[in-house]
């Protein structure tokens, strides 16, 4: 089953005069869509009593949940105290998750700061082995990590790296973000053959079955020659990635991803769009 939600809240529902993560599951599902992604990017701050209360919410209404992990999370980071805190950010976002009734969290794999980027790669690499272990110790065996594939070039995450990472450990899926892909590679996601390449080398690794539960971010990004600089709205026509590709190739594959749009302020309503174009494609 595939489902498509917004990361955060869209404007519409502060304009509605909502708030409070406890009513966003019936207003998502209310506005046609069916997951969500809750941000912790600035900390782990949700108290478990609160997460058990919006579980119920998301259980009631049929809402899948996912949780990003703290942006700051950084497994190349050569300052093991550092490191050690990576690790805990993600425990604490897989245990908060697994109390909204989620299993799903997106991490951010690291950056290369001063190292040069193999060995900053091979430093994060090692890094995950240590954190599978450790996930499972804490009894977060049954969730998935999401790496995300990433759209600046000073971070480690290309989809060739974020899939290698996945060959480490079943706990690890990929989280194609596909306008980071996008702007990462100055625009290199325009036909249906550019996001083939990408699932094709998924399928590869981590064969078929993996790959069909894969999280996916969308959105247009703006990019420089460094690339990532800012998202965009669907109604951007110069700097892309256009979702219809993509959805031939989820198709085409059969593959049952989370889909999570990232669109500047209009998050749902673009989430909207995207199942819209899907429906379509599978009409064909």
């Amino acid at each position: 089953m595939i489902r498509f939600g917004p990361s955060g809240n869209d404007e519409l529902y502060y304009e509605q005069g909502l708030s409070g993560t406890e009513n966003v599951a019936k207003w998502v599902k209310e506005f046609g869509l069916d997951a969500y992604e809750y941000s912790c990017g600035r900390g782990v701050n949700m108290s478990i009593e609160k997460a058990k209360i919006v579980a119920k919410e998301f259980q009631k209404y049929d809402v899948a949940i996912s949780v990003h992990a703290p942006y700051y999370i950084n497994f190349a980071n050569p300052d093991e105290e550092m490191v050690n805190k990576s690790y805990i950010y993600v425990v604490s976002s897989l245990n908060l998750v697994k109390n909204m009734g989620g299993n799903r969290i997106v991490v951010h794999p690291g950056a290369c700061g001063k190292l040069e980027r193999d060995e900053a790669v091979e430093l994060t690499k090692k890094r995950l082995k240590i954190l599978a272990e450790l996930v499972k110790q804490s009894g977060f065996g049954d969730c998935y990590i999401c790496l995300e594939t990433m759209g600046k070039h000073s971070q480690i995450g290309t989809y060739q790296e974020v899939i290698d990472f996945c060959t480490i450990d079943d706990v690890f899926l990929p989280t194609f973000d596909f306008g980071h892909i996008n702007a990462y590679g100055g625009g290199s996601l325009k036909t249906k053959e550019d996001f083939k390449k990408i699932i094709d080398y998924c399928i590869d690794k981590i064969g078929l079955e993996r790959t069909k539960k894969v999280h996916i971010h969308f959105s247009k990004i703006m990019y420089s020659e460094k690339g990532e600089v800012k998202h965009l709205t669907f109604e951007d026509t110069k700097y892309g990635p256009e979702f219809e590709p993509l959805a031939e190739v989820i198709k085409e594959y059969g593959l049952e991803p989370v889909i999570i749009c990232e669109s500047h302020g209009i998050m749902a309503q673009d989430a909207l769009k995207m199942k819209e174009i899907y429906q379509k494609v599978l009409s064909k």
